[in-house]
């Protein structure tokens, strides 16, 4: 792990700045915190041990459309926008709990259960203290193809799937 990975860089707001992301402590079971990422911007990370199997956060944002969806993905350079369904989309960036924090990797710790319409995010294995929470995104083979940048050893180069 890098030496700057979980620690606010200097030049960055700092974690009780009103301009930094925040976790919403009702959507968690767990104690958790955001802080750089060597993956992409912020990252959560586990303050305590987090045993397999076990719910950490349940995603949440504004239940928007795919029309809507298509529309803030164009107008947005970052994204937090999870497909619910095959109509219903949760947009993390409006009300999220900050699981939209949840950064991608190859060989993810986390994943992810759509369970009565709710995105809950469970642990896939034990996650240690300090460890950074992640998931595979799954991106659609056909939608543009977005690098990886997880470093994990079976790094498959791409968020997207490969087949």
């Amino acid at each position: 792990m890098s030496a700057k990975a979980g620690r606010v860089p200097k030049g960055r707001a700092s974690e009780k700045s009103a301009a930094a992301p925040t976790i919403n402590p009702k959507a968690t079971k767990f104690q958790l915190r955001l802080a750089y990422s060597p993956i992409h911007r912020w990252g959560i990370y586990a303050e305590e041990l987090i045993p397999k199997g076990r719910k950490i956060i349940e995603y949440t944002g504004e239940r928007i459309s795919r029309r809507e969806t298509k529309r803030r993905f164009e107008a947005r350079e970052e994204n937090y926008l999870f497909t619910l369904n095959s109509y219903w989309t949760l947009d993390g960036a409006v009300g999220g709990s900050g699981a939209e924090y949840i950064n991608h990797c190859c060989e993810p710790n986390c994943y992810a259960q759509v369970l009565n319409e709710r995105i809950l995010y469970k642990a896939k294995r034990d996650i240690q203290p300090g460890e950074e929470l992640t998931i595979d995104y799954r991106f659609d083979k056909d939608v543009e193809r977005v690098v990886c940048k997880c470093g994990a050893a079976g790094c498959r180069g791409t968020i997207n799937l490969k087949e």
